[in-house]
């Protein structure tokens, strides 16, 4: 077998292998779809059930009936993108400050933000509550944003990012007479774009996924996101469990972050590949 040959049946190999991996991956969410498609009448166990054949909108119905679902989303698109524009900035300013400008303690306070992230977040669960009830934040949407307006590993991005910005450039914009903050706004942001859309893309990830926090700070129906109202859906109607509503509300969680990746995923390759070819 020649060389070309041999190369040839490995690719042919691990992209068969890759291919298997990814249906895997993407059965459980595909029946998980079909199923909220099903009406009550039709079986969901065995492979079989992965056929709809009389598909119905009568799950989604029952879920609009059973639980404030206009609310609870404006809830978590209202949390996710002001939690992600808020982060993005004030990580992007603390790692611009750590990256750029010289002054007292300036190592202790980067590494010092840097051991922080060896801490559980869980951890200050119980500080963090007493502070909200103080602040009198409890069952506020603002709860899930101020804790985490600043992130330990979002600042470590930003500032690993930024120390690339050549020196002279920021030099340059002060003896032009730039200030600061114009040098951060009008420059550093500009060239930071991939580095800002990768991290955007996670964080909005981990936002809308947030379970914990918004368990632990709202107790009103009306304040829950879309996670913590499906996982409240009651588990049985009757003597049956309603499962095809159950999967209609878990789609309607996860279709959207799907996309959202699948949008945002051409940013981060951008952000990786301007990482790679620096220097």
């Amino acid at each position: 077998m020649g060389y070309k040959a041999k190369r040839r049946w490995d690719a042919v190999l691990v992209y068969g292998a890759l291919t298997v991996i990814s249906l895997i991956c993407i059965f459980p969410i595909a029946w998980m779809c079909l199923i909220s498609l099903k009406p009550a009448t039709e079986s969901i166990s065995g492979f079989h059930s992965i056929i709809v054949q009389d598909p119905t909108l009568a799950n989604f119905k029952r879920l609009f009936e059973m639980i404030p679902l206009g609310q609870n989303l404006f809830n978590s698109v209202f949390t996710t993108l002001i939690g992600t524009v808020t982060t993005l900035y004030f990580c992007a300013l603390a790692g611009f400050a750590f990256a750029k400008f010289r002054f007292p303690g300036r190592n202790f306070l980067f590494y010092f933000v840097i051991a922080t992230m060896l801490i559980p977040p869980e951890v200050g669960a119980v500080p963090l509550f007493i502070l909200m009830k103080k602040f009198n934040l409890i069952n506020s949407l603002w709860s899930l944003i101020i804790p985490r307006i600043a992130t330990a590993v979002g600042i470590f991005y930003m500032h690993q990012y930024m120390s690339d910005i050549p020196d002279e450039l920021i030099e340059a914009a002060r003896v032009d007479g730039c200030t600061d903050f114009g040098i951060f706004t009008k420059i550093v942001l500009p060239v930071i774009k991939p580095a800002l859309a990768s991290w955007a893309a996670i964080t909005l990830i981990a936002r809308w996924n947030d379970f914990f926090w918004p368990l632990l700070y709202l107790r009103k129906s009306s304040k829950y996101t879309l996670m913590v109202t499906i996982s409240l859906l009651p588990v049985s109607e009757g003597l049956s469990t309603p499962w095809p509503v159950i999967l209609a509300g878990t789609t309607l969680v996860i279709i959207p972050i799907i996309l959202l990746y699948l949008f945002l995923q051409r940013f981060q390759k951008s952000g990786m590949m301007a990482g790679a070819v620096k220097g």
